[in-house]
């Protein structure tokens, strides 16, 4: 018994030959899933794409480029363009149109005239164009990072792992899943129709009108283009002002490389440049089936503003501050890590990163002593400099420094403590950079601890008595909803307080994974929007639920009794009361009176 594992030694050995069977079983069943889950869908022959690649992505200090000091957006000397810069140097990468809602508009007409060939492809078709576009990802995963990086500040591994990967898991998940999800959803009819067939049948919408943020560029364009393909539809996406250079040139090639050597139409998916206006243009075309905004509370409303005269619908996804709660028996060695990640990730520029740390009492000290030994050793700066490794790159935006420095100075105002950071990093003024942060000492009615910081800051509060209930008051007295996570080492306790915080998502003992689970929906509540994208939720609201009913039986129709028929006659009334208690009487004596007086 020696090769046996040691959980089974000590055990009768009429036990363990009980249990080898099915732990074999299990194993084969674990196996099963995992080729299943790799294996490839489409069922034609992929194509292989051709994307010519911008000068920008081979060099590693940028566009031989004068540095910008301010980063504007706007030039004089060339009215009707953006201009971009890479945030982490400052150089400048290029130029894109400023759209006009003319401009707007004819790409929408042009992705709605190219819809209505799409909506009759199959699905294994859908699939081919998903693959294609998975194979040219895998294949140039460090192109396509680095562009990430050179147009949103972000080290090229968080570029890997928060943009390329959750992008690959999308489109496996509905490459694998997706027809399932779609396929028409059969319904009980009840008794008093039990002679037809009723389901939900799941059509193409139209042309999808999306409004992207820029904090993952890449992921944030291919994530309901890949949706919004599979269910039929065209996609329009108004990309970023700060992250245009790759969304509209490189990353958009793409997928129109994709359409175009699978014999479909580059029209489908398109992309709009501009500022504001341009978006308001997409939620304000008639061609425009559905909008679906990533952003703010304030342009959120904005959107519903402008959608409302049109009766448009609208997936709304708000941000979120969501709160890690660390119990007084979770694993301090084995968590921080993951809090690590949850608060410096992408430089904390994310929808569902952590911003809000409830550490209990007892441990609170234990807690901060380590991510303080952390933080302090993480290191910034451009990440593409060819210098030593970055651990955490630059904010997108300028102006998201000096929001940032403004809540800290605010919390230190009112009492909180920089134990790390809370500044501007001294070392790269030509970047947007703030040095990572850890506070203390932060109470729950603080600005910093309610308004939503987007950066890399950790805040800490603490959770008085190790109390349950306390921390519960605390986490849910927000105004956002999205995520949450609770560590302990009783899963079951950690449960029952997950299950109460009010927020559209929330892991035991983990942090983040909600996100490469794509069969589960993506959303939130309060001021971090409604509805959902992602798993089946997701893909289905990129449809037109319509519900259908026929005959199940050609020859069994339904047919009006007389006694309900035009002109209705003394007898209709009590009729139509025999009916009813026919089919709704609880009780058997009730339901014979009611058969008595249809007779």
């Amino acid at each position: 018994m020696a090769y046996l594992p040691a959980q089974t030694k000590g055990l009768p050995p009429s036990v363990v030959l009980l249990l080898l069977p099915l732990v074999t079983i299990v194993f084969a069943i674990l196996a099963g899933r995992v080729v299943f889950a790799l294996a490839l869908p489409a069922r034609k022959r992929v194509p292989v794409l051709d994307v010519p690649l911008s000068p920008a992505l081979t060099q590693d200090d940028g566009v031989k480029t004068r540095a910008s000091k301010t980063q504007d957006l706007l030039d004089p000397k060339r009215p009707g363009y953006l201009q971009c810069y890479d945030p982490a140097t400052s150089q400048r990468l290029g130029e894109v149109p400023i759209m006009t809602a003319k401009d707007v508009n004819a790409l929408v007409g042009k992705a709605k005239k190219a819809q209505a060939a799409w909506a009759k492809t199959s699905f294994d078709e859908r699939r081919r164009v998903l693959t294609a576009m998975q194979h040219y990802i895998v294949a140039h995963m460090e192109e396509i990072a680095r562009a990430c990086s050179r147009d949103s500040g972000k080290p090229k591994i968080e570029a890997l792992l928060g943009e390329i990967m959750t992008t690959c898991e999308k489109i496996r998940t509905v490459n694998a899943q997706g027809e399932a999800w779609l396929k028409p959803q059969y319904r009980t009819p009840g008794p008093m129709m039990m002679h037809k067939t009723a389901y939900v049948d799941f059509q193409p919408l139209g042309v999808l009108g999306v409004i992207a943020p820029w904090n993952y560029p890449f992921h944030n364009l291919y994530n309901h283009v890949i949706s919004g393909l599979f269910a039929g539809n065209a996609v329009v996406s108004k990309v970023s002002e700060y992250t245009s250079w790759s969304s509209s040139g490189y990353f958009s090639d793409i997928i129109r490389s994709a359409l175009v050597q699978c014999g479909h139409s580059p029209d489908l998916v398109a992309v709009v440049t501009g500022l504001g206006e341009a978006g308001t243009a997409l939620v304000a075309c008639p061609d425009v089936d559905k909008i679906i905004f990533t952003g703010s509370p304030g342009i959120g409303k904005k959107v519903m503003e402008g959608a409302a005269p049109h009766l448009k619908p609208v997936i709304l996804e708000l941000g979120g501050k969501d709160p890690m709660v660390v119990m007084e028996d979770a694993d301090i060695e084995g968590l921080v890590p993951m809090a690590m990640k949850g608060a410096f990730f992408n430089c904390g520029q994310n929808c569902c990163g952590v911003e809000r740390f409830y550490v209990y009492e007892s441990v609170h000290d234990r807690f901060v002593a380590e991510v303080v030994k952390r933080v302090a050793a993480l290191r910034q700066g451009p990440p593409l400099s060819g210098a030593e490794r970055v651990d955490c790159g630059a904010l997108v935006m300028p102006r998201q420094v000096e929001i940032i420095q403004g809540l800290v100075d605010q919390a230190v105002d009112e009492g909180a403590k920089v134990a790390v950071g809370g500044k501007p990093h001294p070392g790269y003024p030509q970047g947007n950079f703030f040095q990572p942060t850890v506070l203390v000492n932060v109470t729950n009615e603080m600005a910093i601890a309610q308004e939503e910081v987007f950066g890399p800051v950790m805040t800490i509060i603490k959770v008085p008595d190790d109390d349950d209930a306390t921390c519960l008051r605390m986490v849910n007295a927000c105004k956002y909803g999205l995520g949450s996570s609770v560590f302990s080492k009783d899963a079951a306790r950690a449960l029952r307080l997950g299950q109460q915080i009010r927020a559209g998502m929330t892991t035991i003992n983990d942090f983040g994974v909600n996100y490469l689970v794509q069969a589960l929906p993506f959303g939130g509540t309060k001021h971090s929007g409604f509805d959902r994208f992602a798993g089946p939720e997701g893909l289905q609201a990129c449809c037109l639920m319509k519900s259908v009913v026929t005959d199940t039986i050609p020859f069994v129709k339904t047919s009006i009794p007389a006694q309900l028929q035009y002109p209705v006659s003394e007898k209709t009334f009590g009729f139509g009361q025999g009916l009813l208690g026919l089919f709704y009487e609880p009780t058997w004596s009730g339901k014979l009176k009611a058969v008595r007086k249809l007779m």
